[in-house]
């Protein structure tokens, strides 16, 4: 499973690493939001939401499915200009005015493609111009809950005014709290966009993407950027450019837009913000490879000290080429390690390894 994006014909100058002021605006909703994906950004959730005004905090819960579930593309409206080749904008006042510039069709499609199950990387006509469209998006709105459906309603019957209203509320939320935050974080996010662009210039595509994740990959001889994530999806860059923009308070999530029609982009975790996770191909491996009862018996073994083949075969009752093939399925997703002691060699499990299989797996499907 993977999101894959086409980039024949390409050329270096139209490859942009760019920080979004409402990109982070959208990554700072959804951590006050959802903690619990981010960790490391509780002391800062916490201070926000004790001073945030009340009626902000309401006008917040009643819009919070754009950033809560999941990042809305409505955070990046530079993507959805025609050309394919406008870029984020310095300010949040100048990208709210790139949000301004989408069609009313953009609009809701983007603010209701995850909480409505609208299709998403293939040409569509919406629920603005289908009646059939517009009735499934308020019937899955309205499982969601009362508040969901109403902004619904309001967002179909009145698309401009629910812009309107979004634009307020952000740059209510930027004086409220995200000002003072940006402040902090644009110069990291700026450090990091140069970084990437000048090891793009000196080094090629191949290395810059590499450097933003372990999980991004170019074929350099297919033309295809694979970003390995738990959902499939596939877009091109056609005769547009390719955005890259650095996250601070993004990490784990890996943000890959593909939408149809939009200029692809990748918002990615800043250098230094957090170690790389296994793909979730090896994710898969390892936890598979736990899954039989008689390699968590030889984890338990393992984990307390190192043990011969033979030594293992004889506590669990087995033959040695049994015992082999168990410890080649843990060897294979990375969980234990060799060591020769004269003419033996003695396995071991690796424990730094399973401790990080818990925060692997929630990176993995936050991705």
């Amino acid at each position: 499973m993977s999101v894959t994006i086409d980039i024949t014909g390409l050329p270096p100058e139209r490859v942009s690493v760019v920080p979004s002021p409402l990109a982070e605006l959208g990554m700072a909703l959804h951590a006050l939001s959802e903690p619990g994906h981010h960790p490391d950004l509780q002391g800062w959730a916490t201070a926000v939401s004790s001073r945030l005004d009340p009626c902000l905090a309401d006008r917040l819960c009643e819009a919070d499915f754009l950033w809560r579930t999941t990042f809305s593309d409505v955070f990046a409206p530079f993507a959805g200009i025609p050309g394919g080749r406008t870029l984020p904008g310095a300010t949040l006042a100048e990208e709210l005015d790139l949000l301004d510039k989408l069609t009313d069709e953009q609009f809701v499609h983007a603010a209701l493609e995850f909480t409505c199950q609208l299709r998403y990387d293939v040409q569509d006509p919406g629920p603005l111009a289908d009646p059939e469209l517009r009735r499934r998006s308020l019937e899955l709105a309205a499982a969601r809950g009362g508040a969901q459906e109403r902004f619904t309603h309001r967002l179909l019957d009145d698309p401009p005014a629910v812009r309107a209203w979004f634009r307020q509320l952000m740059l209510d939320c930027d004086q409220a709290f995200f000002a003072d935050t940006w402040a902090r974080l644009q110069p990291q996010l700026a450090a990091d966009a140069r970084h990437k662009s000048e090891l793009l210039r000196r080094k090629g595509l191949a290395e810059a993407l590499s450097s933003l994740s372990g999980a991004i990959s170019l074929d350099q001889e297919a033309a295809l950027i694979t970003v390995d994530k738990l959902l499939v999806g596939r877009t091109a860059t056609g005769d547009g450019g390719l955005v890259l923009v650095p996250t601070s308070m993004g990490w784990p999530h890996l943000m890959v837009l593909h939408r149809y029609g939009w200029q692809p982009s990748i918002t990615y975790p800043a250098s230094g913000t957090r170690p790389q996770a296994p793909s979730v191909e090896q994710l898969t491996r390892r936890l598979e490879a736990l899954a039989h009862p008689v390699r968590m018996r030889l984890c338990r073994h393992l984990a307390r000290a190192a043990h011969t083949t033979g030594e293992l075969a004889d506590a669990h009752g087995m033959s040695a080429p049994e015992i082999s093939r168990h410890l080649t399925v843990l060897k294979k997703a990375g969980l234990v390690t060799d060591c020769r002691r004269g003419r033996y060699v003695q396995h071991q499990l690796d424990l730094a390894a399973v401790a990080r299989l818990g925060s692997d797996f929630i990176e993995g499907v936050l991705r």
